[in-house]
């Protein structure tokens, strides 16, 4: 991470840290990425506020003043709350660390309001719709097994309640399995989810046909050029598919997972399963979906999911 505004130590401290979120954290490429450039953006904010190129000393010596000028920037310069949170987050982090390993300590920060975010609720598919862009899809793709590649995507999506990103970084060998399949989600957490046979289906179709040899450790999803598959690509066959459709722009690749939840909820699924089942560490994330559908508890996951049907 190149940071020219900064003094040579914090510039060395900033590359430890990152080395700390990769190996000790183990955290997405994505998930450093956005950290990275949080903590660059207050970097950038400090050299012109200080009127020198800040170091730990001067990170030290910030008081609550300083950490709400930088928020006032980023609202100015149009970034939403729930992204200033964020970047809030990313800096209290970032000071707890430095604390920790002995490089700076300032509790200025910990005063700093995080500012109220919107209460916002997933909007899911309707049943009917989210199983009509499953079948649909394919054929909208210019070439058949790119046409079974987005179904068995958009099946995992929806039958399974994956991340694009953790569908994405699916191996071939982890998609081997009959009944289960391992994910890697956030943070390196692994979890176990069934597999539908519908959804084992459209796997076993795709990798039929899929022209590039799928090696166990090399990426389950291919582009057209034979590498792994890139998240637009999946964004756009989305586009296309809800555009044939008629559906809202709120159809997206994310709203099958909010759709597998929903519905799972709808169905009678257990709010303790779901959770697992979407890897959620707490259970208020999952408890978003309560206020879409209510409903009485029961314990069976393949009878709740319309795709079992």
């Amino acid at each position: 991470m190149a940071l020219l505004v900064a003094a040579p130590d914090l510039a060395a401290v900033i590359v430890q840290w990152r080395r700390w979120l990769t190996h000790e954290r183990r955290l997405s490429p994505h998930t450093i990425g956005a950290y990275e450039r949080d903590l660059r953006s207050f970097i950038a904010f400090l050299a012109p506020h200080l009127g020198e190129a800040p170091g730990l000393a001067a990170l030290a010596r910030l008081r609550p003043a300083d950490f709400r000028a930088w928020l006032a920037r980023r609202a100015n310069d149009g970034l939403g709350r729930a992204s200033m949170a964020r970047a809030l987050s990313t800096l209290r982090g970032f000071y707890g660390w430095c604390e920790r390993n002995g490089h700076l300590a300032n509790h200025a920060i910990r005063s700093v309001r995080t500012p109220r975010l919107t209460h916002r609720v997933p909007r899911p598919l309707r049943a009917e719709d989210a199983l009509e862009i499953v079948a649909r899809t394919g054929a909208l793709a210019r070439q058949p097994w790119i046409g079974l590649r987005d179904m068995a995507l958009f099946s995992l999506l929806y039958g399974c309640g994956l991340r694009i990103s953790e569908a994405l970084g699916l191996s071939a060998a982890q998609a081997s399995a009959t009944d289960t399949l391992t994910v890697t989600g956030k943070g390196g957490r692994q979890r176990m989810v069934p597999v539908l046979p519908l959804v084992r289906e459209a796997l076993t179709a795709y990798r039929a046909a899929c022209p590039y040899h799928l090696a166990a450790d090399q990426p389950l999803f291919r582009g057209a050029r034979g590498g792994r598959l890139n998240p637009a690509v999946a964004q756009r066959a989305m586009r296309a598919a809800r555009g044939w459709l008629g559906l809202p722009d709120t159809a997206t690749p994310h709203a099958l997972r909010h759709s597998f939840a929903t519905h799972l909820l709808a169905g009678g699924g257990d709010l303790r399963s779901i959770q697992e089942l979407l890897g959620h560490v707490s259970l208020t994330s999952t408890q978003r979906y309560t206020e879409i559908a209510d409903t009485a508890l029961l314990s069976a996951y393949r009878n709740a999911h319309p795709r079992a049907r």
